[in-house]
């Protein structure tokens, strides 16, 4: 028996991995010429597993895959998997929480390294001619500064280690405000912002945590403080974040995910010398997209073959009918 399994998006340059493992077990691997839900809906009718890595996978996909019994997603995050209406159809969604834990923590530490001594301003004003240090910021020493922490998963603890090892004093927020025997100071979300020179941000998308760093948020920052953000887009206002710049009211950020994506870089945000923007790189290393792309097309194969993947988000979908 061939089982269909849809990849709907892939930022990386051919399918490769998830094929030989997939198929030598029988699968027919087909790949969506484009994300959009229209494509999806359309491609999702006869497939029994759905991989996304991106595109959204909305309730119409979900409805329209009538066969399917496994969404897998290629990442961390959840906030494109309609989670409830693939658990009210029987379908089981995982992810792979854990495999780009130090890519994204040093993704974070380079980004505020960079805020930090000025490497990206001086970059760009000495690719552009100009040779002088007396046109950059002020810089003050990191042993002397607190950096926030908006979120305290595998990523925030890992980030947490390696910023310590530079002086910085590390404070944490969180939904749960659980530490994990870390040891680090739990704060309000309102004491993080007014305290910390460096902000942080690994929390998950989520109706609650959606533009969390809107206007209020924003205003309660240090002026001299750096807003970083390696998880979504959607939790900083960027309208809000460019009033804040402009109006000198934050030092400067450092972006590496959006709302959309791609963004519309000719937005004065992201031409502004202040914001640092890079292209939703962070979890990217050559062993941490191997490690993902195998442990997807395992979990998929699992499910197929009546066995209990890694990671499952909704287990109570193996106890709802379709």
């Amino acid at each position: 028996m061939t089982h269909r399994v849809l990849i709907t998006d892939r930022p990386w340059s051919n399918s490769d991995i998830e094929r030989a493992i997939l198929e030598p077990a029988g699968c027919e691997v087909i790949e969506a010429p484009d994300g959009d839900e229209a494509t999806l809906v359309s491609m999702a009718q006869d497939v029994e597993a759905i991989t996304t890595c991106w595109a959204h996978v909305t309730a119409n996909v979900v409805n329209a895959a009538t066969k399917c019994r496994h969404i897998a997603r290629l990442g961390i995050g959840l906030d494109n998997i309609d989670i409830p209406a693939a658990t009210a159809k029987g379908m089981l969604v995982t992810n792979v929480p854990d495999y780009c834990v130090n890519e994204v923590a040093d993704h974070a530490l380079g980004l505020l390294l960079a805020c930090a001594r000025n490497i990206a301003f001086f970059h760009l004003r000495t690719k552009q001619g100009e040779y002088e240090l007396k046109a950059g910021p002020p810089m003050t020493r990191l042993s002397e500064q607190t950096l926030g922490l908006v979120g305290f998963g595998r990523i925030a603890q890992n980030l947490r280690l390696k910023a310590m090892a530079l002086g910085l004093k590390i404070i944490a927020h969180s939904h749960s405000e659980n530490d994990y025997g870390t040891g680090c100071e739990m704060v309000s979300f309102e004491e993080l912002l007014s305290r910390s020179d460096y902000i942080s941000v690994h929390a998950p998308l989520t109706d609650e945590t959606e533009r969390m760093f809107d206007v209020a948020a924003l205003s309660k920052m240090k002026r001299t403080a750096c807003l970083i953000n390696t998880s979504r887009g959607g939790l900083i206002d960027e309208k809000a974040l460019w009033t804040a710049l402009r109006m000198e009211r934050l030092r400067m950020a450092a972006l590496d995910v959006f709302e959309p994506e791609p963004p519309d870089l000719s937005q004065p945000l992201f031409q502004d010398e202040r914001v640092i923007v890079t292209p939703h790189a962070a979890f990217v290393s050559d062993q941490s997209l191997h490690e993902l792309r195998e442990r997807v097309a395992r979990q998929i194969l699992a499910v197929l073959e009546g066995r209990e993947p890694e990671n499952v988000v909704n287990p109570e979908a193996k106890h709802t009918s379709a």
